[in-house]
């Protein structure tokens, strides 16, 4: 696949007013997408191809919602627009209203001086490779505008959030409510904040909310997934039975328990995997080059395949799709359930840990009792543009005797960042001495590049 000049792993990411997220190019983005989608619509079809636009509540989402809406209006495309809405709803809405496309603004758990723009094709999936390097090259051509009778119209749509609160609720069984719990639910001053909530007291829980007082600036600052440690604070203060963290577009999701223990996605992925195993059998799960090495090999010792994907739940997904299996994520919170959504969803992965509570009346650390999560250690080394860490002799050396260390008790990871200059070593071990141990036999070699 050719290198993308714009397009990343998860659409286009930057900071606000810099090469990409800026008016002038969410004009031509626009224009450029809305000529790909009009293309691809059928010429069978008699009314115009529609996207839908939703954003989270970085201050910068008005501009970049009315340039996208200008740049698809002129390349003859009707637009939705549903204002603040999760990451995954755009995802859900743009699939069941036969929608040629769904665009989400947003720099998901990034701070609010930083926005993105991403894609969901008509299936409610991410744009297919080859979508995405129509668009591309379409940013090379003028920019341009259809004959007057044909440019698209702009609406605003009122029904958005109330439809996705009853979708996510239908992901949660029919026979169980949630009554009789207390939750805090934290949406990060984010894309959920009027609508995680609802979710949750509606099937019965009583709810405290917390960063759902977004101003433009606050998005993801000092809650949500990112910093779990304020809804632990608040769940303890609280006595509840549980909190629940999404991050700023709420697709990733962590949650803590009464004591203030904070489980991430490895930990909550394994928690709805062992409540499938008792509908029936789970042929396979996806993690990520940083899924937990406990987490892999309890998952083997279920008899379950395991298979990891680079870092980005774009990955996770492509390899669910190629086997046929159902389950992955990322331990950072985003979980593919492909038996309740098309994509990563916070809210409704966390339904599907309830419902695994609910279920066997156990709580969450009951719950994932035998799932024994190593203990990581990570350094960053900054590395040089072009560098040949791979075959960096001493750092090769010194891998090979902490490999020989841990023998089956931990494993080492040494990657490249995706987006900062730096080299990630990371050591897991059974247990923190160890990996300790280990992380400081890397950190002691010249790893100068």
């Amino acid at each position: 696949m050719n290198k993308r000049k714009y397009f990343g792993t998860d659409g286009v990411r930057g900071l606000v007013g810099g090469e990409v997220i800026n008016a002038e190019f969410a004009l031509r983005l626009g224009y450029a997408a809305g000529k790909v989608f009009a293309r691809e619509h059928s010429s069978t079809r008699r009314s115009k191809p529609t996207v839908l636009i939703g954003k989270d509540t970085r201050i910068s989402g008005y501009m970049l919602e009315s340039a996208l809406e200008a740049g698809f209006a002129s390349a003859g495309v009707e637009v939705l627009l549903a204002g603040p809405l999760p990451t995954p709803a755009v995802a859900y809405l743009t699939r069941t209203w036969r929608l040629v496309a769904g665009i989400v603004i947003s720099a998901s758990h990034n701070p609010f001086y930083d926005n993105g723009i991403k894609f969901f094709s008509s299936q409610g999936m991410k744009l297919p490779d080859a979508t995405e390097a129509a668009i591309e090259a379409a940013l090379d051509e003028p920019l341009a505008c259809v004959s007057s009778e044909k440019l698209g119209r702009a609406r605003r749509i009122d029904d958005a959030p109330g439809r996705y609160i009853e979708f996510c609720k239908s992901t949660f069984p029919s026979d169980l409510d949630l009554s009789g719990l207390k939750l805090v639910v934290d949406a990060a001053n984010g894309a959920a904040y009027h609508i995680a909530p609802h979710v949750f007291r509606e099937l019965g829980a009583d709810v405290y909310a917390i960063g759902v007082s977004p101003d433009g600036f606050n998005i993801n600052k000092d809650v949500g997934a990112l910093h779990p440690e304020s809804l632990a604070a608040e769940v303890r203060a609280r006595g509840a039975d549980l909190g629940i963290a999404l991050d700023g577009d709420a697709d990733r999701v962590q949650m803590v328990d009464a004591s203030g223990r904070v489980y991430n996605g490895d930990e909550l992925l394994f928690a709805v995997i062992k409540e499938r195993m008792t509908r029936g059998p789970v042929e396979g799960v996806v993690g990520t080059l940083m899924t937990n090495f406990g987490f892999e090999r309890q998952i083997k010792k279920l008899g379950i395949g395991f298979e990891r994907a680079q870092v980005g739940d774009r990955y996770v997904l492509e390899q669910l799709r190629n086997r046929g299996w159902l389950y992955g994520g990322e331990s950072s919170g985003h979980l593919l359930c492909l038996d309740s959504h098309t994509t990563g969803d916070g809210i409704v992965a966390a339904l599907q840990v309830l419902a695994a509570l609910q279920r066997s009346g156990q709580r969450l650390d009951q719950w994932v009792s035998e799932l024994h999560m190593y203990a990581q250690k990570m350094i960053n080394v900054p590395l040089k543009q072009g560098a040949d860490w791979a075959n960096h002799a001493a750092l090769n050396a010194a891998q090979k005797n902490v490999e020989d260390l841990l023998g089956d008790r931990g494993r080492v990871l040494i990657r490249a960042s995706g987006t900062e200059p730096k080299l990630r070593l990371m050591v897991e071990a059974e247990d923190d001495a160890l990996a300790t141990q280990c992380v400081k036999m890397l950190a002691a070699v010249d790893l100068t590049l």
